[in-house]
């Protein structure tokens, strides 16, 4: 067999398989027809998959006239995933099988500013939910750490504005230890990704993420793609100036869209309002909005700032879809109308029209489901390209 014959016969074995793991169960004649291959090399091929655990035959399906076809089934218990979400004040791991469904988690409320510590209590997770992960032909094929801050093409981490990091050499040091690929991405691209695989962008070629938490990062899925832009610095919105002679903002400008509508900015807001000098949570002041109308119009505030920016990228991006995640979806009830009210009045009207705005259904697993669906897609394409 040529270099050539067994290029294709490769790509024709990933494309089979990435079609069982997408419509599966799915008989042998249906992949032929759907891929426009012939019934005979679909037949071979998916027996070599078959050899190789990647999918396995399961019961009959409907007959269209003759016997009844065997149908064939993704092996999504091949092997697993640890993905972990860092967050500023938190740590997120979590276990997946290979079609993303999250088998085992590890949350932490967790000051990840100190990054040495911060390091020690990952590589702790991870090891637990190894621990935990079942016997399988693969083991762990990928780990995945979602960052807030500049991530570039390489996995580099280039700045963290909300963090104190300098030159963490994260992807080295995790290689290392647990000698699998290690994928790093921000946490907004991430969460992108996520919703892209399995939440609410599934179905869609034009959606925006909005990563709300106590910064806010943007990303971008254009043409049913991740936009990275030249380098992967895309999505850094948080950072879209809303006040031009606005307050200070870490990153080195002024009037930052994250100052007036992130978590930070709410309980700051409170801070500056309330005469308590206990330090308030999120989830604090979500109960106390239910009866304190001064709290409730706190949210309303960073809602109404929320749409500014979302009207801005809705007039940028035409998407079909803006999705919210991260922490502040948490009160998604005390935000969305006041969203939804600067979008409806501000938005150029056929765009708005046209767009469906919503929190997302994966919280909290948006950025970490993204960081699995790298690890199951590089485990993948290494098989077979």
């Amino acid at each position: 067999m040529s270099s050539y014959q067994y290029s294709v016969k490769m790509s024709n074995k990933l494309l089979l398989l990435q079609t069982i793991k997408k419509d599966h169960p799915i008989s042998r004649a249906a992949l032929a027809q759907k891929l426009g291959l012939t019934k005979a090399t679909v037949s071979t091929l998916v027996d070599e998959l078959i050899d190789g655990n990647y999918c396995y035959q399961t019961g009959l399906g409907q007959s269209s006239g003759g016997r009844r076809p065997l149908m064939l089934q993704f092996n999504e218990k091949a092997g697993f995933t640890v993905s972990i979400d860092i967050g500023v004040n938190y740590l997120l791991g979590i276990l997946t099988d290979l079609q993303g469904t999250v088998v085992n988690e590890v949350l932490h409320s967790f000051n990840t500013n100190n990054l040495e510590g911060t390091i020690d209590e990952m590589q702790e997770m991870i090891d637990y939910l190894v621990r935990k992960g079942d016997e399988t032909p693969y083991g762990l094929v990928g780990i995945g750490f979602a960052i807030p801050g500049l991530v570039n093409s390489k996995g580099d981490i280039l700045a963290t504005p909300n963090l104190d990091w300098h030159e963490p050499q994260i992807k080295k040091i995790f290689e290392d230890i647990y000698q699998v690929p290690v994928n790093i991405e921000n946490e907004a691209n991430a969460g992108a990704y996520g919703e892209k695989s399995f939440g609410s962008a599934k179905h869609v070629d034009h959606a925006i993420y909005v990563s709300a938490g106590i910064g806010i990062g943007v990303g971008l899925i254009l043409n049913n793609q991740l936009y990275r832009g030249a380098h992967g610095f895309t999505g850094e919105m948080g950072h879209m100036i809303i006040e031009r002679h606005g307050a200070s903002c870490r990153c080195g400008s002024k009037g930052c869209w994250e100052l007036y509508a992130s978590e930070m900015a709410l309980l700051d807001r409170y801070k500056e309002l309330s005469k308590n000098t206990e330090t308030a949570s999120l989830e604090d002041l979500i109960q106390l909005a239910n009866h304190d109308d001064t709290i409730r119009h706190l949210f309303e505030e960073v809602g109404t700032q929320l749409g500014v920016g979302i009207n801005n990228i809705i007039n940028t991006f035409n998407p079909e879809k803006v999705i919210i995640g991260n922490r502040l979806s948490k009160a998604k009830d005390l935000l969305l109308p006041s969203i939804v009210d600067v979008v409806s009045n501000q938005t150029i009207s056929f765009m708005e029209s046209s767009v469906d705005i919503q929190f997302t259904s994966l919280h909290p697993y948006s950025s970490a489901l993204g960081m699995s669906a790298f690890s199951i897609d590089g485990f993948l394409n290494r098989q077979f390209l």
